[in-house]
């Protein structure tokens, strides 16, 4: 009964999140190649600081809650994050950033919204929160890191490695769907409440949404003549 309903509120969750969508003028820009380098540059060093945090996240998930399925999701989701470190190596180099250009820059408050969020959750929340927060926005996410791939390559001449981070996050990780659901019907069968659950994906999303409005803040609507 339990795995019936996980599979219900994680339906309700993607299809609130669709109708929360207000388009992505970051993309669009990147899309046409009128976004700026420096935008890329933020980009890259936004992603540092969250990558970081949230692995860190992910990792006291995993410490919270040890036991199958949640410790075996929370502990693949922070090795995942310390891949895509490596990677984000590549397309800061690519961009001529180094580490510690990356570590210098002072990030956008707003921007790091959905980190501080998810390490909030981390701290205080449950396994099914996370769990289907995660689980809701990962197609609009990895939409977006497989047009941003895209876009990188055909305007701005970055090969397969530069932007390997992107890649990496184009596609969910073989299984993942299958345990978060293990995850929120562990959780709804404990007795959550399962209002409570859906609320993180919702807010998830809105700081996500949110980052990506920070990086494309005071730059034109429409591409340059």
């Amino acid at each position: 009964m339990s795995d019936h309903i996980a599979a219900e509120l994680v339906a309700r969750a993607r299809t609130e999140i669709a109708a929360a969508a207000t388009g992505n003028r970051f993309l669009d820009l990147l899309e046409t190649g009128d976004l700026p380098r420096e935008r890329l540059a933020w980009l890259a060093a936004e992603e540092y600081r969250i990558v970081r945090s949230d692995r860190r996240s992910f990792a006291l998930l995993a410490a919270r809650f040890p036991d199958p399925p949640s410790g075996d999701l929370f502990l693949s989701l922070a090795q995942g994050e310390g891949q895509a470190l490596t990677l984000l190596d590549d397309f800061a180099a690519a961009l001529g950033e180094s580490e510690k250009n990356l570590k210098a820059y002072e990030p956008q408050p707003f921007a790091q919204a959905y980190p501080a969020y998810l390490a909030q959750r981390a701290a205080f929340g449950s396994a099914a929160e996370v769990a289907l927060a995660m689980l809701a926005n990962l197609e609009e996410w990895g939409a977006y890191c497989s047009r941003t791939a895209a876009a990188l390559r055909l305007h701005y001449g970055f090969d397969d490695k530069a932007v390997g981070f992107f890649t990496f996050f184009a596609s969910s990780p073989p299984g993942f769907e299958e345990q978060a659901l293990a995850v929120i019907a562990a959780g709804l069968a404990a007795g959550e409440d399962p209002t409570e659950i859906a609320c993180a994906a919702r807010l998830l999303h809105a700081y996500e949404t949110a980052f990506w409005q920070v990086l494309a803040e005071d730059l034109p609507d429409s591409p340059r003549p």
